[in-house]
């Protein structure tokens, strides 16, 4: 259900104790992978390798902390247990994928999301040093770019994604775009397995099923 939903542009997002709700919102927010902005600071903090990025190296630890980190103005997470079991679900089966950022062997920041086609639909992100999401979502989206995506989907409007490049995109526009990516075939499989082009990550393998 939940891939044939984001083939649809269609998303879900609801609270727990809440019935499943599903969206898809006009304009939608999203990120060109290779117009993602690197203020002057981030891009000392890359050079200085803080971060090191990875690539599907801990999605469990990623999703973990996205549904546990607090968030200003937010009660609690969306990211519902069922929802956590789907998502890793879909792990296991080749089609979401994490971005982790790692001070010190620590896991400090991450993005993780489903990719179908050339699109990847970003559900969420979490921070618990400064710039360590920034430096996921940088990172992933360099990734994205070198292997041709259309947009990162960051579905909605939030003042962080918009300071990293994004930008509404009117729905009809999206779902044309939408269209157009899904003709391309799904890079299905462990992405810790391709080569990452940033120069201060480490690809590490950890599963067992190989990129198609």
């Amino acid at each position: 259900m939940l891939l044939s939903a984001y083939r649809q542009g269609i998303f879900p997002w609801f609270s727990e104790g809440d019935p499943v709700l599903w969206w898809s919102p006009d304009p939608r927010f999203v990120i060109e992978p290779g117009e993602v902005h690197v203020s002057r600071s981030m891009a000392r903090v890359l050079r200085k390798g803080t971060f090191q990025l990875t690539l599907d190296r801990d999605f469990e630890g990623v999703i973990e902390r996205c549904a546990s980190t607090a968030r200003p103005g937010q009660p609690g997470t969306w990211i519902t247990r069922d929802m956590q079991q789907a998502y890793r679900r879909l792990h296991r089966l080749g089609y979401a994928h994490s971005c982790e950022a790692w001070r010190e062997g620590e896991l400090v920041g991450g993005v993780y999301g489903v990719a179908l086609g050339r699109i990847f639909f970003g559900e969420s992100m979490f921070s618990h040093v400064s710039n360590a999401s920034k430096a996921a979502l940088i990172g992933l989206c360099r990734f994205l770019d070198r292997h041709a995506y259309h947009l990162f989907d960051a579905q909605l409007y939030t003042p962080h994604v918009e300071r990293m490049g994004g930008h509404p995109l009117d729905r009809a526009d999206f779902l044309r775009r939408l269209r157009r990516a899904l003709g391309d075939p799904t890079m299905r499989g462990d992405w810790s397995l391709l080569p990452f082009p940033e120069h201060q990550t480490e690809r590490v393998s950890t599963g067992n099923h190989c990129p198609q």
